[in-house]
């Protein structure tokens, strides 16, 4: 009976953890300025963003832009771009070049 009720005590509580919110809310949507080059772009609203999101500490519910993940930036040396070419939002340094916000494909 007490491994029962032990059961139901957690399993309400990892779901009150998860119906929290937290984190910090999400990064404003500016025009973006920061030539980068990522391995892909997704929805804000994928569960890739949100789980490379939730790495950094992010929150991007209500966020409805294209998402970078693994991005470095182009310099003016440039690099090898194999992947994705992208103008995005300058992504933060305690992002760690995990994710980009508002990220529009550059035509070369």
């Amino acid at each position: 009976m007490f491994s029962k009720l032990s059961v139901v005590v957690a399993s309400v509580l990892i779901t009150l953890a998860a119906a929290t919110p937290g984190g910090t809310p999400p990064p404003p949507v500016t025009t973006p300025t920061s030539n980068q080059c990522c391995k892909s772009v997704v929805s804000s609203s994928s569960a890739a963003a949100s789980a490379v999101a939730a790495l950094v500490g992010l929150d991007l519910t209500g966020l409805d832009v294209p998402v970078g993940l693994s991005c470095s930036p182009i310099t003016v040396a440039g690099n090898n771009c194999g992947s994705t070419t992208v103008v995005c939002d300058a992504p933060k340094d305690e992002w760690a070049g995990l994710i980009a916000i508002n990220c529009i494909p550059i035509t070369l």
